[in-house]
């Protein structure tokens, strides 16, 4: 089976994930309850593993991340766009 990485990473919004949510004053366990209120299978095991690289996220999960966060996609995504750019 292939692996499913980019540049070494499983996801591109861990840094800027654990970054947001530490700026919203959200434990890894608080974020997994409220995606978990909105029917996404999350606990805060996974969280951690997100923010360290180490699991992939869904399309729906980061949909959800940035609503519960209150951002839009691109902030989520600005350390990738940032490094895309040469700007990282």
């Amino acid at each position: 089976m292939k692996k499913i990485e980019y540049d070494g990473n499983k996801n591109i919004i861990g840094s800027r994930l654990e970054t947001l949510r530490r700026e919203r004053g959200l434990s890894q366990g608080q974020l997994a309850a409220k995606m978990q209120t909105m029917n996404v299978n999350i606990d805060q095991q996974m969280i951690s593993r997100i923010e360290r690289n180490l699991r992939i996220v869904t399309d729906y999960e980061l949909v959800c991340f940035c609503r519960v966060l209150g951002v839009e996609e691109k902030s989520l995504l600005k350390d990738f766009y940032q490094k895309l750019d040469g700007k990282g």
